[in-house]
Parts: C-alpha cells; sequence; structure tokens
C-alpha cells in the first residue's frame, strides 16, 4: 500500500511540476516555442515577425468557425486549429496591436449575419439548405477591410504567406503602383477601334491589363525617359524594343533605387506581328531583348531561339495539300507540370499558354537567386526564330522538331545584390540635353533587389488565355488558361514587402497514407494494361464494323437489302463490341474495389493492430517486470 501511495504522491508532484514549469515560461518568456512538426509548420518566418513587429495601428482580425463543418468533415477541425494556433501567436507577437475575435456563426445568429457581411463564403453542407463558415476577416482603423473568403484546403502550405499578407495590407492600405512601359496596345489602339467599326474586341484593351487596374493604381511610363517616378512600386515592362540608351539607364537606375521590376522579352512576339506597323503592313521585326541589363545582372537570354514543346502544344489548322485536318503546333504551348505550385504567386494556377517563347538562365558565376516559375516539359527543344517568322507551316515545323535539352525556364524570379549596367549617365542623344535634376548614379544596390523576367510577351495577349462570347450584344470574356491571374499575382507578390517576398509554401498539417498511394498506383498499372488491350480490341472491332456497315452502301440502292452473311458479321461485330464494355466496365470496378480494400485493410492495420500491438508489448513488459519482482522478494 505504501508504494502505491508513494507512486500516486510521486505523478501528483511530476504533474505539479510541469504545471509549474510551463507557468513560470509563460511569465519569463513568453514568446518561446518548441515545434516538432515536419516542417516547422508553426514557425513563422523572421519576415512575418518583423511585419508583426512594425504594425503601427491596431488591427482586428476575425476569425469565423462553423463547428458544423468539422463534424462533417473531420479535416477542417485540425485545419481550424492550426489556423487559431497561427492568430494566437500573431497577436502575441504584434504586443496589442492585433485584436482576435473568434466567431462560431450558427445558423440565424449575429455571428452568422456579420460573416455574410464581410462577404466570407458561406458554403452548403447538405441539402436542407445548412451552411458553414471557414473565413477570416481583418479591419483597420480607416476601416479598410481584407478578408479570406474561405480557408482552401488547396492552400494551406501558404496560409502563413496569406495570413501575413492580410496584416500588411491593413497596416499599409494605400494601393500599389504599377508603371506600364510597352509599345504593345495594353491599353487598347484607337485605330484598330475605328478599322473594325465596333465590331468584336479590336482595339480595345487587354483583358490582362483591366485585370491589374482591379487592384493596383496602373501609370503609363513613356518609351523615351531619363527616369522613372519613384512613387512607382512595380515596373512592368513588356516587349522592349530598341529601346534608347537614357531609357536604358532610367531602368537600370529604377531597379538600383529598390524598384521591381517584371520583364518580359520576347524572341517572337505573335501578338505584335498582328498588328499594323506605321506603313499599314504588318510588323516583321518583333523581337525584343534588353542584354545592357540583363548580362549585367547575370541573367542569360537568347533571342534567336524559341522553345517548342510537344507536351501541351495547340493543335492548329494543317496546311492546304496536308491530308491531316489539324496537326500539332509546337512553339504554341500549354505548361501545366512546368508550373511552380511552391511560389504563392503560382500556388493556385493550372495552366498557361505561351506562344513563340525563349527561355532564360542564370548566368555562370552569378551572384543571383534564380527560382523557376514556368518551364517546358522534357520534351521540349529549340527552334530558331527566322524559322517561324514568315508563315511557318506547321506540318513542316513538326517534322523537323527535334525535342532535346529540356525542360527550359521561360519565367524566373530573380533576387540578389545587382550592379548596374553603367558607369554613369549615359551621353544624351544627339541635339538632346541631360536632364539637370537627374538623381545621382547607384552603381549597385543597396538591398537584395527583386525581379521576374519572363521570355515571352505573348502570355499578355487575348487570345492565348481568354475567348469572347456575345452575350446580348457584351463581349463576355471567358478564360481558358490563367494568364491573366499569372501576370496579377506576380505583381501582387512584388508590390508587396521584403518580408512577403521571403515567404514559401510550408509543409501540410494533413498527412496522406504513402503506403496506400504507391499501392493504389500499382493496381491501378496492372488494371490499366488490360483497360489498355480491351480497349485496343474494341476500336479494331468498331473500325470492322463501320466497314461491314460501309461495304454494304457501296454499290448503290441495290445493296441495301444485306445478304445473311452480311447481316450476320454485322450482328457478331454488334456483341463482341457489347462483350468488350461490358469486360471494360468489370475491369473499372474490379479496379475500384481492390484499391477501396488495400486501403481499407492498410487504415485498419495503422489504427488497430499497432495499438493493439503496442499494447500486447506494454502487457508484456508489465508480467516480466512483475515476475522479476516476485523473485526478488522470495
Amino acid at each position: 500500500m505504501s508504494r502505491t501511495l508513494s507512486s500516486l504522491l510521486g505523478l501528483l508532484g511530476l504533474a505539479l511540476l510541469l504545471v509549474g514549469l510551463n507557468v513560470i515560461v509563460e511569465e519569463t518568456w513568453p514568446d518561446a516555442e518548441l515545434d516538432l512538426t515536419q516542417g516547422h509548420i508553426y514557425t513563422l518566418s523572421p519576415g512575418t515577425r518583423a511585419i508583426l513587429a512594425g504594425l503601427r495601428q491596431p488591427i482586428t482580425l476575425r476569425l469565423f468557425y462553423s463547428r458544423e463543418l468539422g463534424a462533417r468533415a473531420p479535416f477542417y477541425d485540425g485545419y481550424h486549429e492550426r489556423v487559431l494556433a497561427m492568430l494566437e501567436q500573431y497577436a502575441r507577437l504584434a504586443h496589442g496591436m492585433i485584436r482576435l475575435e473568434v466567431y462560431d456563426p450558427e445558423p440565424f445568429s449575429d455571428a452568422e449575419d456579420k460573416a455574410l457581411s464581410f462577404g466570407l463564403q458561406a458554403v452548403p453542407v447538405d441539402q436542407s439548405g445548412t451552411q458553414v463558415f471557414f473565413g477570416l476577416a481583418g479591419t483597420n482603423l480607416l476601416d479598410d477591410e481584407r478578408v479570406i473568403p474561405f480557408f482552401q484546403q488547396e492552400r494551406e502550405r501558404f496560409l502563413e504567406y496569406d495570413l501575413t499578407r492580410l496584416v500588411y495590407e491593413l497596416s499599409n492600405p494605400k494601393r500599389p503602383v504599377v508603371g506600364l512601359m510597352s509599345p504593345l496596345p495594353l491599353d487598347g489602339d484607337p485605330r484598330l477601334m475605328m478599322m473594325a467599326q465596333g465590331r468584336g474586341r479590336a482595339g480595345q484593351p487587354w483583358v490582362a491589363t483591366m485585370l491589374l487596374r482591379q487592384s493596383f493604381t496602373v501609370r503609363n511610363v513613356p518609351l523615351d525617359t531619363w527616369q522613372i517616378d519613384p512613387s512607382i512600386d512595380v515596373l512592368l515592362l513588356a516587349q522592349p524594343q530598341n529601346l534608347p540608351i537614357n531609357t536604358q539607364y532610367a531602368i537600370d537606375q529604377f531597379v538600383m533605387r529598390g524598384g521591381r521590376l517584371l520583364l518580359l522579352v520576347d524572341p517572337l512576339s505573335s501578338a505584335e506581328a498582328e498588328l499594323p506597323g506605321p506603313g499599314g503592313m504588318p510588323q516583321t521585326d518583333t523581337t525584343s531583348d534588353l542584354h545592357t541589363l540583363l548580362d549585367a545582372w547575370g541573367i542569360a537570354y537568347d533571342p534567336n531561339q524559341v522553345v517548342g514543346d510537344l507536351s501541351g502544344a495547340w493543335r492548329v489548322r494543317a496546311g492546304p495539300e496536308d491530308r491531316m485536318s489539324v496537326t500539332d503546333y509546337v512553339p504554341w504551348f500549354n505548361i501545366r507540370a512546368g508550373i511552380n505550385h511552391d511560389d504563392p504567386a503560382m500556388a493556385e494556377l493550372s495552366q498557361v499558354t505561351v506562344a513563340d517563347p525563349g527561355f532564360i538562365a542564370k548566368k555562370a558565376g552569378a551572384d543571383i537567386t534564380f527560382t523557376p516559375l514556368l518551364t517546358s516539359s522534357p520534351r521540349s527543344g529549340l527552334i530558331p526564330a527566322e524559322k517561324l517568322r514568315f508563315n511557318p507551316d506547321p506540318a513542316q515545323i513538326l517534322a523537323g522538331f527535334k525535342p532535346e535539352g529540356g525542360p527550359r525556364v521561360i519565367a524566373a524570379r530573380i533576387t540578389g545584390t545587382l550592379k548596374s549596367a553603367f558607369k554613369g549617365p549615359p551621353d544624351p542623344p544627339q541635339g538632346k540635353e541631360r536632364p539637370k535634376d537627374l538623381p545621382p548614379f547607384k552603381d549597385h544596390t543597396d538591398k537584395p533587389a527583386h525581379l521576374v523576367v519572363i521570355a515571352d510577351s505573348d502570355v499578355l495577349a487575348d487570345r492565348f488565355w481568354v475567348r469572347f462570347n456575345d452575350f446580348f450584344g457584351q463581349q463576355d470574356a471567358e478564360p481558358f488558361s490563367d494568364n491573366g491571374p499569372f501576370i496579377a499575382n506576380v505583381v501582387g507578390t512584388l508590390a508587396g514587402s521584403d518580408a512577403l517576398l521571403g515567404l514559401r509554401a510550408r509543409g501540410s498539417g494533413s498527412h496522406p497514407f504513402t503506403v496506400v498511394d504507391d499501392i493504389q498506383r500499382r493496381a491501378e498499372l496492372q488494371f490499366r494494361r488490360t483497360q489498355q488491350d480491351l480497349q485496343k480490341h474494341l476500336e479494331e472491332t468498331e473500325k470492322k464494323l463501320a466497314s461491314l456497315r460501309e461495304g454494304t452502301g457501296q454499290q448503290g440502292a441495290a445493296a441495301a437489302v444485306l445478304t445473311p452473311e452480311q447481316r450476320a458479321a454485322i450482328e457478331a461485330a454488334n456483341r463482341e463490341i457489347i462483350a468488350t464494355r461490358e469486360k471494360l466496365r468489370a475491369v473499372e470496378r474490379a479496379l475500384k474495389e481492390d484499391i477501396d480494400r488495400l486501403a481499407m485493410e492498410l487504415r485498419l492495420a495503422d489504427i488497430v493492430l499497432v495499438p493493439a500491438l503496442l499494447t500486447l508489448v506494454a502487457i508484456g513488459l508489465g508480467i516480466v517486470r512483475h515476475r522479476r519482482r516476485g523473485q526478488a522478494r522470495t
């Protein structure tokens, strides 16, 4: 009895010790934390800590989470706990500048009305109309609002980025200023509008530009200038062709002074080739380059080579003499697998379309960080730009295409301390004078520069990412690629603070059964082989049936009466098609049943068998220890 009492007292003392230690740590080191999760998903980055420490006005964050959502989908309970824990960290590190409120918006409650008033997304969970919420609304003293309508599972890896950006925008409510510098008619072309006489969208502003104007203050920057307005946060320079040396100097100094740059160069601009030149004829010189600056900044780019890609190549109309009606045009292709989803700007993009793009690379020895955003597939290769300049034949291009040397980087984010491409202000053009109020020359950046380079300007053009439908006289834009959001997202990340640019994807709080996934893939591979054989047999039988039917119609009206042999052959082919399709359905059912069975067996092993084994081991150890004590007493 005394041994049992001493054990209980020991456990009680240990519990009191742990509680005391927790109180002491909480009072002495309130910001101390220990994150043992994979990927340190609860550890805030230095950038987030800097933004929170620098808050100068109070911010109120309101978290809305319906407990009903967790009851229906248990994953969201864990996700909610992670969001709440991170927001509590934000409030603690902001030292009173962040007030956190938590609501459970039950149906017909004031909390539900408040969630709807902030524009949070209500998600129905059953046919009765019950709606749930899982979103965040933030406000500042000026009543500016920023919301996360719903915490999507797909963006869990970017939770810290999304929360920190919301806080940053509330503490810096001014809309970022974006400068547009381009010979392309990004804001529309009155000449084309007059030629179209109000029909179609010719000459209208490009949709990508309209998208930018929804979130940013956009200003046009002349192509001939000595200085970029310092109030511009991000300069979007698209298709820089034959820029005067003073404009190149202005761009260089803009970057040297901390300005952010989104540069789009192109070995062959398909969009510009469709525009009328000064004499009304189509443009012939559609190559752009900025080699003076790119070379100095450690970026390699060849304006004479176009990247082609068999993966995602557009299907276009073949030549009139080609027996095939359509063929792959490899210089125009959709990028899917080559999207870097670890970058916050690219996280939700599914497809970006490029046309006649070039490629970029980090020069040997360059002291920069080069992070690819868009990459061609391993089935890509290079095509001389001259072969594509004048009426290219898609079939000939495809026949001579060699997919080798891929993948290649088409867009990349570059950071690092850069050196100027100039030794000082250049001499002014003949007959002109250098401005007297030109800022002092800077030969390097004081802090790491941030820029994004895209070796394709056609990502901006409407025809490569939206199609227009006439809706009662209005042109309705329907996107089929994510080019516009891609540009807007990149500008958004560049317009943020250095701290935001330092944030990247974190690990997920969800850890799937990887063994189950592997077994699923192996099982699926086995069944797919059988499925392909059956599918091939089905196609051959259908061709045979089509041939039999065509044969009956080749002799005119007299052949409309089938012979018994022909009728029997057609009926046999029909029966074989029906039987093959039934086998295909059986294969698909078997695939699903086997995968479900394997998954259930492994889940039972993880959930039931492993704890049972551990329990048996613990019982066995207890029995062995009890016997040893008994032997020691005797």
